[in-house]
């Protein structure tokens, strides 16, 4: 079995970060591994705290991985400020590296800002280089590239302007579109373009963390990039249309319906 891990934050409600990622791994048949760079306590209505993990903490957590096992892909989320940044592109530069996603996470889904402001130079700088791809969404890769975003052709342009940050891939995610849900895959020549049809639902906390992590988990098994992402996409639309409520807020994904008959929201 394939083994990737998550750089990311964990969600106390379990909707995304860390564990909604870990769900998606095992989900998509891979054995998943965590390095968390913050604690959030949040629930389905938004997130009240952030504590960020240490410097030495994380590097401490990469290094044990890296030195006992070889990791087959890596998928990073939550990175809130500059310190975690430096320290996640410091520590894994010393090992032969897979393939890494990017999803640069800046708001939750509740309206939480989860990167500080002067953290998103450092992302620009240190982790979109090392990217194999990235996953931004309309307003995340409008704060990366300055881009105003309103149609399809303008989320090309946005692409083509973080290939030029050096990542070798760019995903930028549709949704906040009017109409059927358009999803742009650049590689530096060719434009292809992933259509899924909107779901009318609010189970959408953590859909971010769960494609970047099928996506990952499909790259570590050998697909192609094209076939990765529309898997992901797929398993992703899966997860929404048998999404759940678990509290007061946004509903969450059911990571696991394809072992349910019939994708049973009751286990």
């Amino acid at each position: 079995m394939k083994k990737v891990l998550t750089i990311a934050g964990s969600d106390s409600s379990g909707g995304a970060g860390i564990q909604g990622d870990l769900k998606a791994f095992s989900a998509n048949g891979t054995f998943g591994m965590s390095v968390i760079t913050a604690v959030t306590a949040q629930n389905t209505q938004g997130v009240s705290l952030v504590h960020d993990i240490p410097r030495k903490v994380i590097e401490t957590q990469i290094s044990a991985l890296f030195d006992d096992m070889e990791i087959d892909g890596i998928k990073i989320g939550m990175v809130s400020i500059p310190d975690t940044i430096e320290m996640i592109a410091k520590t894994l530069i010393k090992y032969s590296l897979p393939k890494i996603v990017l999803d640069p996470v800046m708001v939750s889904k509740s309206g939480s800002h989860l990167l500080q402001p002067d953290a998103v130079n450092a992302l620009k700088d240190q982790l979109v280089p090392m990217a194999y791809l990235i996953t931004p969404n309309i307003p995340e890769a409008e704060v990366l590239t300055g881009v105003k975003i309103k149609s399809e052709k303008d989320m090309i342009k946005a692409a083509k302007e973080l290939m030029s940050l050096g990542c070798q891939n760019v995903l930028i995610k549709g949704g906040h579109l009017e109409g059927p849900a358009v999803d742009i895959l650049f590689d530096g020549m060719e434009i292809r373009r992933f259509h899924a049809e909107r779901l009318a639902s609010n189970s959408n906390h953590g859909t971010g963390c769960a494609l970047s992590s099928a996506i990952c988990s499909n790259l570590a098994k050998g697909l192609s990039l094209d076939d990765a992402v529309q898997n992901g996409k797929a398993y992703v639309y899966e997860s929404i249309k048998y999404g759940f409520a678990v509290g007061k807020g946004v509903g969450v994904l059911h990571h696991f319906h394809n072992f349910h008959e019939g994708g049973s929201r009751n286990g």
